[in-house]
């Protein structure tokens, strides 16, 4: 068993190392047949990091307690499903994770471009050099199959707290995305060290761009939502070091999707889009740096310190590797760019869009860092928690917003200022009369109805274009509305689909803002029978009952609730004692509505007749799930537009450059 675990990963760091050599010999003689077999070694890495990848899943589903890693998170009693989500619960399965998911996509890469794409070769060499690193990381310094010096009878099991369904979605949709980027970071050094300075690069990513967005913008939404459901703490983003550290590559590749479409159109903004992604590649590497170094305090950290400084050294050498080639052909950069030149056009929202977010994501970089660069150099450390992040986040995400709002209506090249105020006049009208209302129904601090204002702002103006769009075809084309609205979004689906995310994030900015602006909260403890009272609910204390399990007792209260005069569903928060965890588990009771929820904790008890509740009423927090879902549904679609390259263009392009 210890042997052909090991032989995998072995075999993975030779598979490796002959494809990293192979393309480079390939890439030098310009040779087909190294070309050909490096592919070759592609598949072979995949089939062995599929293979330890199924090793593991069998011993973690099995109980085979021999191997550390086995021991360390699962256990006879655990569930199936979280047996074989014990796969990415510790350091050395996550890395295994992001391995097998690396081989995945670099045998789609081998595979699905055409064989003269001269991108390839480059790519699959930058491809094989992360490939190697994790594969020698895995084998030295968390090994999954390493074993253990005596085998006990039965595993420690997992941490309660990840026995949820966000631990089945959470970390793969994370990894898909952290992965993901890796593929445009490849292909951008392969059109550095071709010294093709063209946008063919960035038409062969686009999907392999929007599809890691997807995955990103899932796992956050799934984490936020399982850190709702699962701490009890009643609130979704507590800006924990980790959470931040997947949230600061899902706003450099926001700004990259659109830095993108300038340099398509317009060829512009081609040292942004280098930058970005370099950028957004390096945030990937720098959160799995945290995660594993221990220098930061999260619940998501594995904590291994000399894991961290070795993802910090290659991290460091593969951002001076790309900023040594963005420096060589900076010249050839700077010749192919052209300046934005007017001042308001949709050209300069673009170029405003990636100021904002580039800043939105250093905010986010300085709060995590802060602490350790301040215990680096005073000798203490001063950690920066929400307020940090909620005061200089505000504005910045607001100055977004009403940049989304305007940014339809700004045509390109150069806009009218009276045109545009024009377009502007009725969604602009209807957010100022929506704040009035607001202000008159009694609806109170002026910094929340100004950001929900301006939100109502930029959906007003995206539900315009769009139903301008679709009403510009009826008239052309004589269809109905639902005929014509689906063929304008099939036809347009890059600009259309972008538009609907827009409208996602609206939404949940909607459900972030009112949820932070106006939660109530009451914490008491009352005896069965006695109520309490908070915004429109009564809650009743009824029963408390304690169910014994083989490996846990929960305990839970039965609340009675009324809203509003009206009896709804009984809600049963819980407390759960695992006979191998020291820490009692929270499952919070959640009753949802589509301007509430009621959310309500077991805090503590004195008898089976007196317990201390605590109860939120967290407005609009059914809208933040709904703006994730509406954004998910706009990337898919934008996935399917645009124009993919040709390799044959490109390979003609080349053999001309290299002609001349």
């Amino acid at each position: 068993m210890y042997v052909v675990g090991n032989l995998s990963l072995v075999l993975g760091i030779m598979l490796s190392a002959y494809t990293l050599t192979a393309t480079v010999f390939g890439i030098r003689k310009r040779s087909t047949q190294w070309l050909d077999s490096a592919k070759g070694g592609v598949l072979g890495i995949l089939v062995s990091v599929l293979a330890a990848s199924a090793f593991l899943i069998y011993f973690l589903a099995t109980g085979h307690y021999e191997f550390t890693y086995v021991a360390s998170y699962t256990n006879d009693s655990l569930p199936l499903i979280y047996k074989m989500t014990a796969f990415w619960a510790g350091n050395a399965g996550s890395l295994l994770l992001w391995t097998a998911l690396l081989a995945i996509y670099t045998a789609v890469v081998a595979l699905s471009t055409g064989r003269n794409n001269p991108y390839k070769p480059y790519a699959l060499a930058v491809l094989a050099m992360n490939l190697l690193f994790f594969f020698i990381v895995m084998l030295v310094l968390a090994n999954p199959f390493e074993i253990s010096e005596t085998v006990p009878e039965d595993g420690n099991g997992l941490n309660p707290m990840l026995q949820n369904p966000g631990m089945v979605l959470h970390p793969i949709t994370l990894y898909l995305g952290y992965v993901g980027l890796a593929v445009p970071f490849a292909y951008a050094m392969a059109s550095l060290m071709l010294k093709n300075m063209d946008s063919s690069w960035l038409r062969l990513t686009r999907r392999w761009t929007l599809t890691a967005w997807l995955f990103l913008t899932a796992g956050n939404l799934i984490g936020a939502w399982w850190a709702y459901v699962e701490l009890g703490w009643g609130g979704y983003w507590a800006w924990d070091p980790v959470e931040n550290a997947s949230f600061m590559p899902w706003l450099t590749v926001s700004a990259l999707l659109h830095s993108v479409m300038i340099q398509e159109r317009k060829n512009m903004l081609r040292k942004w889009n280098l930058i970005l992604v370099i950028v957004s590649y390096g945030l990937t590497l720098f959160g799995t740096f945290l995660v594993r170094s221990g220098i930061l305090t999260s619940v998501h950290a594995f904590a291994d310190s000399s894991l961290g400084t070795y993802f910090f050294i290659f991290l460091s050498f593969m951002v001076l590797f790309a900023a040594y080639l963005v420096v060589s052909r900076y010249g050839l950069i700077q010749a192919k760019s052209v300046p934005v030149t007017a001042i308001f056009s949709k050209e300069s929202s673009f170029l405003l869009n990636n100021y904002i977010l580039l800043a939105a994501a250093f905010a986010v970089f300085w709060g995590t860092i802060f602490p350790l660069l301040s215990e680096t150099f005073i000798g203490t450390k001063i950690n920066t928690g929400a307020p940090y992040f909620n005061k200089v986040m505000a504005p910045i995400l607001l100055g977004l917003i009403l940049l989304m709002a305007a940014c339809p209506v700004i045509p390109w090249q150069k806009a009218s200022p009276a045109r545009f105020l024009r377009q502007i006049r009725w969604p602009l009208a209807a957010a100022t009369v929506f704040a009035v209302l607001l202000i008159i129904n009694g609806v109170e601090g002026a910094f929340a109805i100004i950001g929900i204002s301006a939100c109502m702002f930029m959906l007003s103006t995206h539900v315009a274009e769009i139903a301008n769009g679709i009403k510009a075809r009826r008239k052309a084309t004589s269809e109905n509305f639902v005929l014509a609205a689906l063929k304008l979004f099939k036809k347009n689906s890059r600009r259309y689909g972008g538009y609907i995310v827009h409208i996602g994030i609206g939404v949940l900015a909607v459900g972030v803002i009112s949820s932070q602006a106006y939660p109530l909260e009451v914490i008491k403890t009352v005896n069965r029978g006695e109520s309490i009272k908070i915004g429109g609910y009564e809650l009743t204390f009824k029963s408390f009952q304690e169910i014994e399990k083989s490996d846990r007792d929960i305990l839970y209260a039965e609340i009675a609730v009324i809203r509003d005069g009206r009896e709804l569903d009984s809600v049963y928060p819980e407390k759960i004692y695992y006979d191998n965890w020291a820490e009692p588990s929270t499952e919070v009771a959640v009753q949802s509505h589509w301007n509430e929820d009621l959310y309500v904790v077991l805090s503590s008890w004195e008898t089976k007749n007196k317990i201390t509740i605590l109860a939120r009423v967290n407005p609009f927090i059914s809208w933040i799930w709904a703006g994730g879902y509406i954004m998910l549904a706009g990337i898919i679609i934008a996935l399917f537009g645009g124009r993919r390259m040709a390799g044959q263009s490109i390979v003609q392009f080349i053999t001309e450059r290299r002609a001349s």
